[in-house]
């Protein structure tokens, strides 16, 4: 099985810092796999917050995650600084697939990749519905080919 190349930060459109805790760290001496899932998670959430796709409280329509997946190229550790790239990778129905690179401090190589699906549903039945157009124009806007 082949490995992707590793990606840089021009293959992204939206970046968000997040500074390593010291609590990241695990017995290693670098930061844990499971913290790349909640950068993931942060960036991924905060996008959609500040472009107005959903409003946490009160938006009928909420987004939930479906699938995560993410590959490892260098370490991170406390107290490095990390940011976090998201493109939109592929929209479909009711389903949008952020892909999502992870670059220390000023690396330009991705310390990791990966992506994150979030479903949108109602938040009423937890159903999933179709992506509102005003969502999805928002969502083109970082798409790597949307040039």
């Amino acid at each position: 099985m082949s490995r992707p190349e590793r990606g840089t930060r021009a293959d992204y459109r939206w970046f968000h810092t997040i500074t390593t805790r010291w609590m990241d760290n695990d017995v290693y001496g670098h930061v844990n796999n499971v913290n790349y899932f909640s950068y993931f998670d942060t960036a991924v959430s905060l996008f959609e917050v500040r472009s107005g796709l959903i409003d946490i409280e009160t938006s009928p329509i909420i987004c939930v995650v479906a699938e995560t997946l993410c590959r490892y190229h260098s370490s991170l550790a406390f107290p490095d600084r990390v940011e976090v790239g998201i493109r939109c990778g592929r929209v479909g129905t009711s389903s949008v697939r952020y892909e999502v690179g992870v670059f220390r401090n000023d690396d330009d190589d991705a310390a990791a990749e990966g992506y994150f699906v979030h479903v949108f549903v109602q938040r009423a039945t937890m159903r999933p519905v179709p992506i509102p157009d005003d969502v999805r124009s928002a969502l083109r806007a970082i798409m790597i080919d949307a040039e």
